[in-house]
């Protein structure tokens, strides 16, 4: 795996210098973040086989079953005031949206902030940890992401079957994983070389088009309340400008709240 994944890989400035595979590991995030702690060098990618406590945001779990998607996380130490890494998440989204469309051929959108969505079913899941020091510097940062590639729906706990889905199940074509790894890292990369650059101004517009969540009626739900508004826009921190029923508008942030879209895919 690793030898194919470094033959399908082009040019890379940071990201995917350096890739270590693994068959199985129980999350990529955290195997990184204990490799990063013991200086581990930035741009270093990890790719597992299968995870066996793959992780999503709040806590939830993520499947990664053996052989049918790729899970990697990369380490980012970017000298950057964190401020500048908030949109990173959801662009992240944008970059493995363009590494669906190379491969697959397929056009995914995004459900604020951050999920991968074909056909209304969630494809890709992203999780970013960051670490500082004790007075508050920024020392690294570690994007996770999975994809769903070759799952069939039978794959799928049955709870998710109506959620989830893979670009086979979405498509009716299997794919090869080190393609799409090496994709996947290409694309992460010229995400970063672009913040670094402080030239996401594409990212920001592209993002805004292939958001689903946008200009639509959806449900914020926050502290166990779901409340309805209407998503207006997204800002330069990817902060969800949205206005509710009686006119007022206000700007939400990821974990201040989660969307529902009130038709379509929910999550």
């Amino acid at each position: 795996m690793l030898h194919a994944i470094r033959s399908a890989l082009g040019p890379v400035a940071r990201v995917g210098k350096e890739i270590t595979y693994l068959p199985t590991c129980p999350s990529t995030n955290d195997l990184l973040k204990a490799m990063a702690e013991a200086g581990a060098g930035e741009g270093t990618v990890l790719v597992a086989g299968e995870q066996t406590r793959g992780k999503g945001r709040l806590g939830r779990s993520f499947t990664s079953a053996a052989g049918k998607g790729v899970y990697l996380s990369a380490l980012l130490r970017p000298q950057l005031p964190p401020e500048k890494l908030l949109p990173l998440m959801g662009f992240t989204a944008e970059a493995m949206g363009r590494a669906v469309r190379r491969i697959a051929g397929a056009e995914a959108g995004i459900k604020w902030v951050n999920d991968l969505i074909l056909n209304g079913k969630k494809i890709c899941g992203i999780l970013t940890e960051s670490a500082f020091s004790a007075g508050g510097q920024l020392q690294y940062v570690v994007v996770g992401i999975g994809l769903n590639v070759n799952y069939e729906t039978e794959d799928f706990p049955p709870e998710l079957r109506d959620l989830a889905g893979s670009l086979k199940t979405e498509t009716g074509e299997s794919y090869p994983l080190p393609n799409l790894a090496a994709a996947m890292i290409e694309e992460l990369d010229r995400l970063y070389d672009a913040l670094l650059r402080g030239d996401a101004a594409p990212y920001l517009a592209a993002y805004r088009q292939r958001c689903l969540t946008l200009r639509r009626d959806v449900r914020l739900i926050q502290n166990g309340l779901s409340t309805p508004a209407y998503a207006l826009d997204v800002d330069e921190a990817l902060g969800l400008l949205v206005r509710y029923p009686d006119g007022t508008e206000t700007t939400v942030r990821s974990g201040e709240a989660s969307v529902r879209g009130l038709t379509g895919y929910v999550e």
